[in-house]
């Protein structure tokens, strides 16, 4: 669907890039630009900046970039129709409709509208007659009124269609619940409601968009809990149950618990900074949205074997995406929700303040593994404590931690040091070989990391992408350099400056976001690096002897026998891409 060039200036103008990615990334300034810690891979030193001047985004790490159209699509999941009706509600901007596009956005904006039905529904059956069995559960548990409303728990009473006859009578179709999981289809093929009998947990994401359910049984049924399946708008890896309020908490950090009851509890008793992963182990999404919110993590998990497992499992994710990371341990208690019953809100306070840092219990963990009273085991334990501390960034910390488990493995720390420091040596050793690996492609770096827009002439595309981001700064300039598109060696950089010139002969201002609708996202991320990597003082001169290779070696190309067929396939293509 094409937008008018006029609206989409309008949108753009309402859009600041810097508000658009800042409600997802956390974002620090560094002179004229903002960087962040990027939200489509996981790094734990910020490689993703934003230029609010050029209106564009770009990670130097997954090469990702483009304007706030792009960021929306990749960062929602949306086409390119979607995510500019998307920035248009967020600005208050009507969208000219066409009836003939099918808008996957407001697909999903229903699908929200129905689970947020639903979620009305289970909490008005909790409060109904039918209730009983989930209010008494509640009551038992110790939840007051007011957390069950805050968290908007519910309830779904026995019966295989209370849910769908309610929400077929609303309006809404047996697809579209089905779509979102809160019915299923019989092995005969009689559609039934998914949840019944069951306290309902209303999964909400950081917008307050209900997504997803999750459902305690009442009585011995398995599973014990059952959330929804993952759909359009719900995907159990890239959200946490409580962090829609937990984000605004002011306790600075967050504690990560295994299920929703703890969660639920500790907010009862003034943690307001408890969230729970959705029935799956903790992953690197999950890892990168806490780290929007938050500089600290304390985990919380079980005591037991698959707790001390998952907590061995989401240091190293955590860690990371660049959080600080502390394990709280509980004794007398098998998680929070049982120790907050005994004990009481101040005793996990002392408990929380005192939580261990990653560093001290991944020693603990591992010293635990081991009969220290068995030479060989005292051996193999001192040599995986010698890796493991070897990762540790200080010196002072290494040397703190190597005191440690030579005391407890009965050796001297000297001893314990020089195993240390052959690690570290080792360890840096391996990193030098990558660096050197890496510097060595510099000039591969250079080209596209995409096969089809790679550069057929080195030298003449470097002085394409210079003087494009010169033209993209001062627009002005364009119609004295002469140049056609056609003499670009690389046919992405040639449309691009075609496209400034059209921008120029509109009397527009260059706009990355305003080409969005025309290229692939690929074509806008290298665009993106391309302005990010010549950040240069606009200069004509600079721009001239750009404008001097590019001439001089698009010559050559055409004298030379063997490019001239690929050179007359190029200019055709030219011809038809610019309609020549």
């Amino acid at each position: 669907m094409a937008f008018s060039q006029a609206f989409l200036d309008e949108l753009a103008a309402r859009n600041p890039i810097e508000d658009v990615v800042g409600h997802y990334v956390a974002l620090t300034r560094r002179g004229s630009n903002l960087f962040g810690l990027c939200p489509f891979h996981s790094e734990k030193t910020p490689s993703f900046s934003v230029a609010p001047d050029k209106g564009i985004y770009y990670c130097f790490g997954c090469h990702k970039g483009g304007g706030a159209v792009n960021f929306i699509m990749e960062v929602e999941n949306l086409d390119y129709p979607d995510a500019v009706r998307f920035l248009a509600k967020q600005a208050g901007m009507e969208v000219p409709d066409d009836p003939e596009y099918r808008s996957a956005y407001k697909e999903q904006e229903r699908l929200r509208n129905l689970c947020k039905d639903a979620a009305r529904y289970f909490h008005q059956q909790l409060n109904g007659p039918e209730g009983q069995p989930g209010r008494d559960y509640l009551a038992k548990r110790g939840l007051s009124r007011a957390t069950v409303t805050r968290f908007g728990l519910g309830f779904a009473p026995q019966g295989w269609s209370n849910l769908l006859d309610t929400m077929t009578k609303n309006g809404y179709t047996k697809e579209e619940l089905l779509k979102v999981g809160l019915i299923q289809k019989s092995q005969k093929g009689s559609l039934h409601d998914r949840f019944h009998n069951r306290l309902m947990f209303p999964i909400i994401d950081v917008r307050g968009n209900v997504i997803g359910f999750g459902g305690r049984v009442m009585d011995d049924s398995k599973p014990k809990y059952l959330n929804s399946p993952e759909s359009v708008i719900f995907n159990k890896r890239k959200n946490l149950f409580a962090l829609n309020v937990a984000k605004k908490s002011k306790q600075g950090r967050l504690i990560l618990t295994e299920g929703y009851m703890d969660a639920i509890a500790l907010h009862q008793y003034g943690f307001d900074c408890a969230v729970a992963s959705l029935g799956t182990a903790l992953t690197e999404e999950h890892a990168q949205l806490l780290a929007k919110y938050t500089s600290q993590v304390v985990l919380t998990y079980d005591g037991d074997e698959a707790g001390q497992n998952a907590t061995r499992r989401a240091i190293p994710m955590l860690e990371k995406a660049g959080l600080q990371v502390k394990i709280l341990r509980m004794q007398g208690a098998k998680d929070p929700d049982e120790f907050l019953k005994k004990y009481g809100a101040d005793k996990f306070r002392v408990l929380l303040d005192r939580s261990e840092n990653q560093a001290e219990y991944r020693l603990l963990s591992l010293q635990n593994r081991f009969d220290l009273e068995q030479d060989d085991q005292r051996v193999a334990f001192l040599r995986e404590a010698a890796e493991l501390i070897s990762t540790f960034g200080a010196p002072v910390q290494r040397e703190v931690y190597g005191a440690r488990a030579a005391e407890a493995a009965g050796v001297t720390p000297e001893a314990m040091k020089l195993e240390i420091n052959r690690a570290f040596k080792r360890r840096k050793a391996q990193e030098q070989k990558r660096q050197t690996q890496a510097d060595m492609n510099v000039e591969a770096q250079r080209q596209p990391r995409e096969k089809e827009l790679r550069y057929s002439n080195l030298r003449s595309a470097r002085a394409e992408e210079l003087l494009f981001a010169q033209l993209y700064k001062s627009p002005e300039h364009l119609q004295d350099l002469k140049l056609l598109p056609q003499q670009f060696s690389s046919p992405l950089l040639g449309k691009a400056f075609h496209m400034l010139q059209q921008q120029q002969e509109s009397g527009q201002q260059p706009s990355l976001s305003a080409m969005a609708g025309e290229l692939t996202a690929d074509e806008m991320s290298h665009l993106s690096r391309v302005l990010s990597d010549n950040d240069l003082l606009v200069s004509e001169e600079t721009m001239e002897q750009c404008a001097g290779v590019i001439r001089s070696e698009y010559q050559k190309s055409l004298l030379s026998g063997e490019d001239a067929v690929r050179n007359w396939k190029e200019q055709f293509k030219n011809k038809q891409r610019y309609g020549g």
